[in-house]
């Protein structure tokens, strides 16, 4: 019994790993396993745009991200994608995830979301995650 209970505080303790991975770049190719299975041109490149829109005016800062997604696909489907804006020192300033729904094929759709960044200056928009599934 008492044997159970280490092996379990053992293997729980040994379970506590809280890293992360460095934010991608532009130039560097990411090689894990969701990547390799997708074709080239695949779901992801439904995303057309991704981007910041700073529309601050008047001392008032107003930074949206603003997206562009073109079904290429035979079915209605739902999009959601994972996102980090990480500034020019590295830091993650902030994330979110998206969802857009609904889209019929060969159709395009246009998004918004308000952030909370101060500025625009050297921040850099990476997808973490993407997903495109079938509509019901």
């Amino acid at each position: 019994m008492i044997v159970i209970v280490v092996v379990v505080l053992v293997i729980a303790l040994g379970d506590s790993d809280e890293s992360s991975t460095p934010a991608p770049s532009k130039t560097t190719t990411d090689t894990s396993p969701r990547e390799k299975t997708q074709e080239p041109g695949g779901e992801r490149a439904d995303l057309v745009t991704f981007q910041l829109d700073d529309r601050s005016e008047a001392g008032i800062t107003n930074i949206w991200v603003v997206w562009t997604i073109k079904n290429s696909s035979s079915e209605k489907s739902d999009y959601s994608w994972d996102w980090e804006a990480v500034g020019a020192s590295g830091i993650r300033l902030t994330n979110g995830s998206q969802l857009d729904t609904d889209v019929q094929p060969g159709q395009t759709a246009q998004g918004e979301y308000p952030t909370t960044l101060k500025s625009v200056r050297g921040v850099k928009l990476n997808i973490t995650s993407f997903n495109r599934t079938a509509s019901y």
